[in-house]
């Protein structure tokens, strides 16, 4: 069997923490504004990718820049300026979709991998596209078949890319599905002229709409008013024939959310991965890890997609997450105790009580939790704190000064899994 590779979404130096932790095989991040995700997160900088690589580079973790976008005129500067940090710095590969990318990319000897923005659907695009790329991530609308074939027939044609090595295929898991064919949607920059292909959808295809005739008013009855929100990817279901048809890289969606996402999406991913290899992957572990993944964000799950040849048609009934679970913030870490395990935390807002479950973020830390077993304010025992207390309570990990808290609740009855 290949040897498979999880990619892991990374937007913040807590979520790129939280991947390490997970053991993550690979992480994709973007850096200025040249990439899908421009709008939806805080980039990195240029000057972040030294500390990113060194980062990943101590747990033989594979870097991938996204330079994903359309490119115009204008940009062409700094999309040369990125590849030459990127290349200097030891990037493993950059995501491009645009022509320019590529050529530059290649002329400075850069790993590229292509983006689905690309939309490669045959064996013919591969062929001409790996004259550019060593890895291709195929259009996120193919079937299961469609992309065995696809491999079979890079091994068969003996399809190389810059490397001399044969291409290799990845494709998406897990996470936030669009409307448009591949995400290269126009609706965003139609309606507000903030471009998706430019990383800038202001994404209106996720909210209410009514259908009125214009000539009558009549407004038709339609059973679910987001009707341009698709639900979320889940694959842990199947994971085994996606497996089996020769992919190399699965990639997790989600550069815009939180650690505690990327976190329980890699870990699950990872179990799965490993279940399978050892012969283990049954439909009680897959329950198990289908929980899970619903404690964190998503839209609901389409469990299946494009890949068992369903149509698009399952679409979120609601605007935003849909996790059984939600993080509120309560306050910062004011100081941690290493030989005692003893954490301080300052309530900045709402209150928390002994029996919740906290999260603790931090850009070092990543994401860890506990249950709150033992409340002090003052040495004093008490069983709640409001905002403005300075709290102590015992915390096995270890967290550091200004790391940010979160009480994790249920917003239903849902059993809480851990992270």
């Amino acid at each position: 069997m290949n040897q498979l590779e999880i990619m892991a979404p990374v937007g913040s130096f807590e979520a790129l923490a939280a991947a390490i932790q997970a053991k993550t095989d690979a992480v994709y991040f973007g850096i200025e504004q040249l990439n899908m995700r421009a709008r939806a997160t805080n980039n990195f900088t240029i000057k972040d990718l030294t500390k990113i690589i060194k980062e990943c580079k101590k747990s033989n973790i594979k870097t991938y820049l996204t330079l994903n976008t359309i490119l115009y005129d204008h940009d062409l500067t700094l999309m040369q300026s990125i590849c030459d940090a990127a290349k200097k710095a030891g990037v493993t590969a950059v995501i491009c979709a645009d022509i320019a990318a590529m050529i530059y990319a290649k002329s400075i000897n850069l790993t590229v991998h292509l983006s689905t923005q690309a939309n490669i659907s045959n064996i013919q695009a591969v062929k001409f596209y790996a004259q550019f790329a060593d890895t291709v991530v195929l259009a996120r609308e193919l079937t299961i078949d469609q992309i065995t074939k696809i491999v079979q027939q890079i091994k068969h044609q003996n399809i190389t890319g810059p490397s001399h090595q044969l291409v290799t295929v990845e494709i998406f898991i897990h996470g936030a599905l669009c409307v448009a064919i591949s995400g290269k949607c126009y609706m965003s920059l139609a309606t507000y002229n903030a471009s998706a292909n430019r990383g800038a959808c202001l994404q209106n295809c996720r909210r209410s709409y009514k259908i009125t005739d214009e000539e009558t008013g009549d407004e038709l009855m339609i059973d679910n008013k987001y009707i341009m929100s698709p639900k979320d990817l889940c694959t842990i279901g199947f994971i085994d024939k996606l497996i089996e048809s020769g992919v190399s890289i699965f990639k997790i969606e989600g550069r815009g959310k939180g650690p505690e996402y990327v976190y329980t999406t890699v870990s699950v991913y990872k179990e799965a991965l490993n279940a399978y290899q050892q012969g283990t992957y049954t439909p009680q572990k897959i329950e198990g890890w289908t929980h899970r993944l619903s404690q964190v964000y998503n839209r609901g799950f389409w469990q299946g997609g494009y890949y068992l040849g369903k149509q698009l048609g399952e679409w979120s009934n609601s605007y935003g997450s849909q996790a059984t679970h939600e993080k509120k913030y309560i306050g910062k870490v004011d100081n941690y105790y290493p030989k005692i395990k003893i954490a301080q935390v300052i309530i900045e807002a709402s209150s928390i009580k002994t029996g919740e479950t906290v999260l603790i973020t931090g850009p070092t830390t990543g994401v860890v939790q506990a249950e709150i077993i033992d409340l002090c304010i003052h040495d004093q025992q008490v069983i709640s704190a409001s905002q403005g207390s300075l709290v102590t309570f015992p915390f096995i990990h270890k967290v550091r000064k200004n790391d940010k808290v979160y009480v994790w609740r249920s917003k239903t009855n849902a059993h809480t899994y851990p992270l």
